[in-house]
């Protein structure tokens, strides 16, 4: 079943920058997808969208019980009511130029049905056939999708005044529990960063996520995963509590927005061939999981298999790639996420860090060691962020005053977790490191490990507060911190939600001139650097373990680069010329690295 007209969504990008994207493309029909584990910025965005309304705005105070739900379910409801008026309004629009429902229709692909009836509508003459048509495209017409993502490691618990842990009040509880009793319909809830047992046994208790509604379900499950494996030993385990996944969304783990969780060596390539020679068994034996626990639980059985769809994001930047995905691996649609950080229409980002985006090239796209989470975390370079965190260091104050604790993960010295990149655990870390009988080279080393860690609560929640649209979580924190992709560098200039989705579907190209290698081959790239970085850690602290992990990595990586060759080899891949002799380049640089530090079970 399709959810949208159109064949892309805007995955969720950070915490700030799509926090209210459905307010400005759900009208359009656009899917989009809406963090919501930190509150204390829904709850700002509330302020903001009810003094838009000219309406009253009572506060949510972290006193009252329940206050993180109770925050996200009302911002949600309160976007959802925006997006069915400004829908509304759209509909009842004359076919006009300028007319918001011309930009709708205009902005959908040249091969929708929807699109193609519409110029059919615009060639007919007859006065009283034309209207007829111009209502039934007014009754067909939908708007996108409003989605939310929890990222399943955003997880802590959370603490009475006696010290007690609060029963289903952690983070990922409660902002599951906010979405749930939201009264958005056709949406879903979108989990990244691995599975969370407890996280999912919650889930059993909704029946939301069982009703169906225009034959899908009125509360969707969307999974993020990094390949095939993942994908099915996650959806057996909803599957044997009677929920079904409608949506597996397979995401490169490297050539990405935000924390990249690297594979073990494989390819998105190899990855897509795999979801679409196993789709229809992996489906069959959830369905059997399925059924089986609705009927221990003496739920009624759907009539037939429901709907699980296949997507695909990360490092799409072209039509024909977009086109490759959705014909040759035959996914059900794809994500595109950093381009639309430069489409102000669309996402929310300030202008001091649009101008740095604008001007980013390859090497301003870092795979840092930034996050607190201590998971790899795509970063662009001299954002403002980074310049607040520096000078902090540079004035003996290292580390942030963690208002939010979202990130608290670390027990080194403490009972409770703390934050690594938290004020209290740097000034730990590193005495602790002063006082240890290291090599000045390799206690700056570690030194500087400790300090590149980022409060991520506040940057990336501040852009909102630097368009001024909220209030600042923190005064004395306002530096915001963007991570998109590798792909933004290929990207140079701010441009309408119109002109986006039209490079899109091929109708207009507002890629930077040069040369820009396809997404494939630029994860390749991206593989071959991050096997080089984790060859030359192990070489400083030789670990048997770690180098039998390097061992499978190379040898998958060889596998993926040859799988490649044989889809050039059968005319079976877009069209680029030098990726063939790349593909070579990159084997042989995988056989140096592996020599050069003396890994020899790996040549």
């Amino acid at each position: 079943m399709s959810y949208s007209y159109h064949s892309f969504h805007i995955p969720v990008m950070g915490l700030a920058f799509t926090v209210d994207t459905p307010v400005k493309v759900a009208p359009y029909g656009i899917a989009s997808v809406i963090s919501i584990v930190e509150d204390s910025l829904l709850e700002r965005m509330r302020e903001y969208y009810y003094n838009q309304l000219n309406e009253l705005y009572i506060p949510i105070p972290p006193i009252d019980l329940d206050h993180r739900a109770k925050r996200i379910t009302d911002y949600l409801n309160l976007v959802n009511r925006i997006v069915q008026d400004k829908f509304t309004q759209l509909k009842e629009k004359a076919f006009e130029t300028g007319q918001e429902i011309v930009k709708y229709f205009e902005m959908l692909s040249e091969d929708n049905k929807l699109k193609q009836l519409y110029n059919t509508m615009l060639e007919i003459t007859d006065t009283d056939l034309k209207e007829k048509l111009q209502q039934q495209l007014r009754e067909a017409i939908k708007p996108g999708s409003i989605d939310v993502n929890i990222m399943t490691k955003i997880d802590n618990n959370k603490y009475d005044k006696q010290g007690n842990i609060i029963e289903n009040g952690s983070d990922a509880i409660t902002a599951i529990r906010g979405y749930v009793e939201s009264n958005l319909t056709n949406s879903s809830v979108v989990f990244s960063a691995g599975m969370n047992p407890r996280l999912y046994n919650y889930l059993e208790n909704f029946e939301q996520f069982r009703k169906e509604s225009n034959g899908s379900f009125e509360k969707r499950i969307i999974i993020k995963v990094s390949d095939f494996r993942s994908a099915f030993i996650q959806g057996k385990y909803l599957a044997k509590k009677g929920l079904w996944v409608s949506e597996f969304r397979v995401e490169s783990g490297l050539n990405c927005g935000g924390h990249a969780f690297a594979t073990d060596g494989f390819l998105l390539g190899p990855i897509l061939e795999e979801f679409k020679n196993k789709k229809n068994e992996m489906c069959n034996e959830l369905y059997a999981l399925y059924t089986k626990a609705l009927h221990e639980k003496n739920i009624p059985l759907p009539t037939s298999i429901p709907t699980t769809r296949i997507t695909v994001q990360g490092g799409i930047g072209t039509a024909e790639e977009d086109t490759y995905l959705r014909t040759y691996y035959q996914v059900d649609g794809t994500g595109w996420g950093s381009p639309f950080l430069l489409v102000p229409e669309a996402t929310t980002v300030d202008d001091i860090t649009l101008e740095r985006l604008c001007a980013a090239g390859e090497d301003d796209i870092i795979l840092s060691k930034n996050s607190p989470l201590g998971v790899r975390f795509n970063y662009l370079k001299g954002n403002s962020g980074e310049d607040e965190k520096n000078e902090r260091i540079l004035f003996g104050n290292a580390g942030s005053p963690c208002p939010e604790k979202l990130l608290e993960s670390n027990t080194e010295f403490t009972e409770k977790p703390i934050c690594t990149a938290s004020t209290k655990y740097q000034k730990l870390k590193i005495e602790q490191i002063e006082n240890s009988n290291l090599s000045s080279e390799e206690m700056q080393r570690q030194k500087n490990l400790v300090l590149t860690k980022e409060c991520l609560c506040l940057g990336l929640s501040n852009a909102a507060t630097s368009c001024n649209i909220t209030k600042p979580i923190l005064k004395s924190a306002k530096g915001v911190t963007i991570c998109p992709g590798p792909n933004i560098a290929y990207f140079s200039q701010v441009v309408s939600l119109k002109t986006m989705v039209n490079h899109i579907y091929g109708k207009t190209n507002i890629l930077k001139k040069g040369y820009r290698p396809n997404m494939f081959q630029k994860e390749i790239e991206l593989y071959v650097a991050y096997f080089k970085e984790q060859v030359e850690e192990n070489a400083i602290i030789a670990d048997a373990k770690r180098t039998k992990y390097l061992q499978a990595f190379y040898n998958t990586m060889l596998s993926g680069i040859n799988y490649y060759k044989e889809l050039i080899k059968n005319n079976l891949f877009i069209k680029d010329s030098t990726f063939k002799d790349n593909l070579h380049k990159f084997e042989n640089e995988l056989h140096t690295i592996a020599k050069q530090f003396l890994v020899a079970e790996l040549c």
